[in-house]
């Protein structure tokens, strides 16, 4: 299951380091602003998820050449101009990216909460904190409400979905890899359905 997992974290820390790094050049950021922006997006949610279940150390800080490819690919995204940041099919892609590592987190999130003895409800919880914390501190940095808190096109709740979906399909079927493509999938449709037709929370 680690391998699994780490595989996991390791693709949506690409996908939501490109999102922050991405946003962070179009405000207009240097390298260091580039670089934190990329980190907190990547390794916010994780984190929040390690210390509320006290595992020592940060995921991040353990698997210490996650935050050297961090460090590289902001070097890369000093040749990202902020007009390319501004184009149509640049944006769409970062939806696209933000979409993926929700699913992917949400699945990690919610595979290490149940795997550390969580219950279920909390192991959904937790899913949802590693996928969407990270864009939280992104747009707070970033002088943005952040997207969670809007009532926009589901976000947080595609995520709630995904996260139950692992958590089902673990728990009858017993396979961690079906159940992580469980949610990874119900995450990230229910993401780009909401977008694409303007799904809203009634209330």
């Amino acid at each position: 299951m680690n391998t699994l997992i780490n595989t996991i974290e390791i693709i949506g820390i690409f996908a939501f380091a490109l999102s922050g790094i991405l946003e962070a050049r179009k405000k207009g950021m240097d390298i260091v602003g580039v670089y934190s922006v990329g980190m907190i997006t990547a390794f916010g949610g994780g984190s929040l998820r390690d210390l509320v279940l006290n595992r020592h150390p940060l995921f991040w800080v353990e698997h210490y050449w996650y935050p050297i490819l961090l460090l590289l690919l902001s070097f890369l995204a000093g040749f990202i101009t902020r007009q390319v940041t501004s184009h149509t099919r640049v944006m769409t892609s970062v939806l696209v990216l933000d979409g993926l590592g929700l699913g992917l987190f949400a699945a990690s999130g919610a595979s290490v909460a149940a795997a550390s003895g969580c219950h279920p409800f909390i192991s959904s919880l937790l899913g949802v904190t590693t996928g969407v914390f990270g864009g939280v501190l992104r747009d707070i940095i970033c002088n943005e409400i952040p997207y969670v808190f809007q009532r926009t096109e589901l976000y947080a709740t595609c995520a709630f979905a995904g996260a139950w979906s692992y958590l089902a399909v673990a728990g009858t079927a017993g396979n961690e890899l079906a159940a992580v493509m469980s949610c990874i999938s119900v995450t990230f449709i229910l993401r780009i359905a909401a977008i694409r037709y303007k799904i809203r929370l009634p209330i």
